[in-house]
């Protein structure tokens, strides 16, 4: 039976190196020690923020405290991440964790005490102490979003809360990572295999409908079998949200959540308003799934099945590094030694094993290189994993090497289109240099089914959050049925008139940790619509449109994510970006169709 492997059967060569966060464990603690000593010392200055002097001060050690804080939690929970069954690590995550809410609590009277401080009074300390011309983008922030801030006891009790209030987080995730066991399979050689959330998506991509329909009922069986503890886990969730947007004085949890980046609700409406109105193009290439497999119904099991034959495309871990480092090219040389350095020196880890946090990520703390964590298990989307990943971490280099740490830490809004555009540009270079017709309608094939993943699956899911939010804010229970219903009610609308909508599929949103994490998937579409008006000019070789990218990379959060966005090329506030994504979709399938015809 072809089990997981444990953490030390895997070869340190593909493993990440997180000794060049703390060298052991010994310096973890001893940063918690300084952190709690930084703590008390910030206790003087409470009462006396209202002299320039002093208000640079506080900001220089809060920005000191934050920075280390992050660095410890980064490390445990990154730690935990390589085997969530660790104890060991578990208990060094749950100690990172109170010290970010202790943390939090210490710092919560800064604020209020700042924004007490008459608006006018306040600018004038730029002209008295020069030196806070540093923090004029952070204070001018906190200004606008004054109305919302509360009273320092009342800043105080939430930041007391910060630690509870993550529990559904830390819930799920242990449940989904630790916990969960899944049933074997028999896959299409007779071989009993362990299902794992890894290889579930490779057993829905097996041309044997029997082993994808398989791994697709005892997958949502087993899922189901947790029900009411899983509802009652995102219930909680959805809860939080809204407690923090009342007490912050916001009209929705929607509005709080956008309010962060300062994003108009529009941006979020104009996403699922202009997906909704191309639903057909979302059916069309349905419906053409369905004809290429040659099925009288379509599944939703069909759904993730490659649909050219006989190109078996498996890419070792070395070669999707060198495939990598040639697709991004276009960004010019700096860009490349970097992206091969993260491949020759411990930035990536790289294999499933067992207790290992599922998907993928890039996460680093400030002072030190990005890291990513992965699950390769040799397919192509796996490379696009790596690409996608990729930018990310390039995203946070960049941002790390030319910002302070203040500013270096870019909005999750601008966050996937520095992962999009390079798998976009993934795409363009296996297109280019794979000659074989059935190969290049294979990485056509993949495209509109990262486009359908990206764009219209994550807008569905953008969907349900906004539905499951205004639900309970009107009053409306979240039981499990109601959590089903919205859910299946959903996938109807997007994969209906062509699908058969399994009943199972209505136990998917169980699985999907983005919704512990409110208000983050329709991010995905619109930061895939950005990037690929962005790679226009960028595949073009408009050097400008190069440099302005480059320039939006380094920029961090000197800017409200809209602006910068607006720097390189592409404005949000519109639903054109979105509009032509959707082009960009449709003249794809043309395409697939038009190879398809004349083979």
């Amino acid at each position: 039976m072809n089990s997981l492997p444990t953490r030390d059967q895997i070869d340190n060569k593909y493993k990440w190196r997180l000794e060049d966060i703390y060298e052991n464990d010994i310096l973890w603690e001893n940063d918690i020690i300084k952190v709690k000593a930084l703590l008390k010392s910030i206790e003087n200055f409470k009462g006396k923020i209202d002299n320039p002097k002093n208000l640079l001060d506080i900001l220089t050690l809060q920005d000191e405290i934050n920075l280390i804080a992050e660095k410890v939690f980064t490390y445990a929970r990154m730690r935990r991440d390589e085997d969530n069954s660790n104890s060991y690590y578990q208990s060094l995550c749950d100690k990172a964790m109170i010290l970010l809410s202790e943390v939090k609590q210490s710092l919560s009277f800064i604020v209020p005490e700042i924004l007490s401080i008459s608006t006018d009074k306040l600018l004038s300390f730029f002209e008295i102490e020069k030196k806070l011309e540093f923090y004029r983008i952070y204070i001018e922030d906190l200004l606008r979003r004054k109305k919302h801030t509360l009273s320092q006891e009342e800043e105080y009790i939430l930041a007391l809360s910060s630690e509870l209030s993550n529990s559904p987080n830390q819930i799920f995730s242990m449940f989904n990572d630790a916990d969960i066991k899944f049933p074997n399979i028999i896959d299409e050689n007779g071989n009993e295999i362990e299902l794992t959330k890894g290889r579930y998506v490779q057993f829905l991509k097996n041309k044997d409908r029997r082993v994808r329909k398989d791994a697709f009922y005892k997958l949502y069986e087993t899922y189901a079998a947790y029900k009411n503890t899983i509802s009652a886990t995102y219930s909680a969730s959805v809860k939080r949200d809204i407690f923090y947007a009342k007490a912050r004085k916001y009209n929705s949890s929607l509005e709080a959540s956008l309010d962060n980046d300062n994003i108009p609700i529009s941006v979020y409406d104009n996403l699922i308003a202009v997906v909704n109105n191309h639903l057909d193009l979302h059916k069309r290439y349905l419906n053409l799934r369905r004809e290429i497999l040659n099925l009288d119904q379509l599944n939703m099991y069909d759904v993730y099945v490659p649909l050219v034959d006989d190109v078996n495309v498996k890419i070792k871990y070395e070669d999707a590094s060198n495939i990598v480092i040639e697709s991004i090219k276009p960004f010019g040389t700096e860009y490349m030694e970097v992206v091969k350095q993260a491949f020759n020196s411990s930035w990536i880890d790289v294999y499933e094993n067992r207790g290992k946090t599922s998907g993928a990520y890039s996460w680093g703390c400030y002072g030190v290189h990005p890291y990513i964590l992965l699950n390769y298990q040799d397919s192509l989307d796996d490379v696009f994993t790596l690409a996608h990943e990729m930018g990310h971490s390039m995203h946070t280099y960049y941002s790390y090497k030319n910002q302070p740490y203040i500013y270096s830490d870019y909005s999750i809004f601008v966050a996937e289109v520095a992962s999009t555009l390079n798998e976009i540009l993934l795409t363009n270079y296996l297109l280019n240099n794979f000659d074989d017709e059935k190969q290049k309608l294979y990485i056509i094939n993949h495209y509109l089914d990262e486009f359908r993943a990206t764009v219209f699956r994550q807008t569905m899911f953008a969907e349900f959050e906004k539905i499951t939010h205004e639900s309970l804010e009107q009053g409306i229970p979240l039981t499990t049925e109601t959590l089903c219903n919205i859910y299946f009610d959903l996938v109807k609308k997007y994969f209906g008139d062509v699908t058969n909508v399994n009943e199972q599929i209505a136990f998917e949103w169980m699985r999907i940790p983005h919704f512990y994490r409110a208000f983050y998937v329709f991010k995905y579409a619109t930061s895939f619509s950005a990037a690929t008006s962005l790679s226009v000019e960028i595949l073009n070789g408009n050097s400008d449109a190069i440099k302005k990218y480059l320039n939006f990379l380094s920029s961090g959060s000197l800017k409200y994510p809209i602006e910068l966005l607006k720097d390189a090329g592409v404005d949000m506030n519109t639903p054109k970006p979105i509009e032509s994504a959707m082009k960009v979709f449709e003249e794809m399938l043309n395409k697939f169709e038009k190879l398809l015809k004349f083979r």
